[in-house]
């Protein structure tokens, strides 16, 4: 009876009658050689990986999940994330004790999609690798949406605005949803970095 009042379907194809479909699942499955390490035009000043690219059924989760209130997509991202930095630490690439922090979300944004979803992946992928996790950024003054904004606009949209919430002192791994010119990440990276954190690398989800 629901599924007729409210038809279940795949956020990353759109396939009728289940909300995650085995070819969306096997796309966003960790291949042996990822994340791949991927350069943005604005260096956050260290590695930053990503589990492919911003396309796809990928792309699809990350919007449905963002703009389009579906939360039952969080579990499918969090356990590619998770893959991911279980790889990293297996490849040396990070270590232990290490927490992960999520990018900051702006706070009109998380309102607008009833709670951050980039610290709802991070969180739940940081229980199942068993590693901690600290929400220890925010985002201060103005900054608008990012989207349709070039590489120069996202530096200044940004600049100065990503804040620390607290002290948070050792290793850390820095994640997000999506690196596009990587103005958030550096930011993100500097603000840590000024508040007495170790970041060893950025994680995503999609680089685009």
């Amino acid at each position: 009876m629901l599924d007729l009042v409210l038809p279940a379907h795949c956020g990353g194809c759109g396939a009728p009658a289940t909300r995650w479909c085995p070819a969306c699942a096997a796309a966003l499955g960790v291949r042996a050689d990822e994340p791949h390490l991927v350069t943005p035009r604005l260096d956050p000043g260290v590695p930053v990986f990503a589990l492919g690219r911003y396309a796809g059924p990928r792309r699809r989760a990350v919007v449905a999940l963002k703009e389009h209130g579906r939360r039952d997509l969080a579990a499918p991202l969090a356990e590619a994330l998770a893959a991911g930095l279980e790889r990293m630490l297996a490849w040396g690439v990070l270590g232990r004790p290490i927490a992960v922090v999520p990018a900051p979300t702006r706070r009109a944004a998380a309102r607008r999609r009833g709670g951050d979803p980039v610290a709802r992946i991070a969180a739940a992928a940081a229980r199942a690798t068993g590693i901690g996790f600290a929400p220890a950024l925010r985002t201060a003054g103005p900054a608008r949406d990012s989207v349709g904004l070039g590489v120069a606009g996202r530096e200044r949209n940004i600049a100065g605005r990503v804040r620390m919430a607290g002290p948070l002192i050792g290793e850390v791994v820095l994640v997000d949803d999506i690196v596009t010119t990587g103005a958030t990440a550096r930011e993100a990276v500097r603000a840590l970095a000024r508040g007495g954190a170790s970041v060893s690398a950025v994680l995503t989800v999609a680089h685009a």
